[in-house]
């Protein structure tokens, strides 16, 4: 089986299957507000058909409700360089599965899908569905990405999806965050959510030595001893990013989540819309 299908089939199966019960879908719920019951007139939305009413007064009766509030669900990806990286699983890959999650309950939902594709400009554009054939492209152009070579620009982000969404969104940016975003104007106008996706070893990386590495984003090798104290350095420098990061997200109102690739995303992520992240 392709790691494509593998994706698909175990997010679709998180999505319809698993997550059944009290909390359906990852998201919350339609949030419709309801005014009155009436008697079912032909074109009305079945869905709304109260079925407790229905038995008792033997003929059916809708719920009305004063407006439908469909979701315009936007999923951004932001893939550059250093997304080809991962201990047991690169974290391009685990965007996709993030993607696949979030565009199957998406589509459950009844909601409108959007995707985009960023690193230093906009690379694809998915144009809105609820059809659930849409999801199998949107990850499949995240897996098929060359993201090397390729450096993140959050601002060319932020002013694109200004400029382009004209109703208010919830907009779900996923990537790493080794830059720092700023969503302070794109948050007063939409909802906007953050997904951080990390690998403990960039993390935590054990002492290994003198070696060479290459920058994943401009190709430059960096040649040094990578000993204990340069390791504890460098994590000094990672928790102090994170710190600034999250301070920032909050700042400009964005909701938040750091999932490792070793993690099952499903539960950071309904912890997350339920508002316990």
């Amino acid at each position: 089986m392709s790691k494509l299908k593998k994706i698909l089939v175990r997010a679709r199966r998180q999505v319809f299957s698993e997550l059944i019960g009290n909390n359906p879908s990852i998201f919350q719920g339609e949030g419709y507000d309801f005014i009155e019951l009436r008697e079912y007139m032909p074109g009305d939305d079945i869905r709304h058909i109260d079925w407790n009413i229905t038995a008792k007064k033997q003929k059916p009766y809708i719920k009305v409700f004063r407006e439908e509030r469909e979701l315009n669900v936007v999923l951004a990806s932001m893939l550059n360089g250093s997304v080809h990286f991962g201990s047991k699983k690169f974290k391009q890959d685990f965007i996709a599965e993030i993607k696949a999650l979030l565009s199957f309950s998406t589509i459950r939902n009844g909601d409108l899908l959007s995707s985009f594709i960023f690193a230093d400009k906009l690379y694809k554009e998915n144009r809105p569905s609820k059809k659930i054939h849409a999801v199998q492209s949107l990850v499949s152009d995240v897996l098929d990405f060359d993201a090397l070579g390729k450096k993140a620009d959050y601002g060319n982000l932020s002013k694109y999806l200004m400029k382009r969404l004209k109703r208010k969104s919830l907009i779900i940016v996923i990537a790493d965050y080794f830059d720092m975003p700023d969503f302070k104007i794109l948050a007063r106008k939409h909802e906007v959510i953050a997904i951080i996706i990390r690998d403990k070893l960039e993390e935590n990386p054990p002492a290994f030595g003198f070696s060479t590495l290459q920058d994943p984003e401009s190709n430059a090798e960096l040649e040094g001893d990578f000993n204990g104290a340069t390791m504890k350095a460098y994590k000094a420098k990672v928790m102090a990013h994170d710190h600034a990061l999250y301070e920032k997200l909050r700042n400009d109102q964005v909701r938040f989540v750091k999932i490792y690739t070793d993690e099952p995303a499903v539960v950071k992520l309904k912890r997350l819309f339920e508002g316990n992240v």
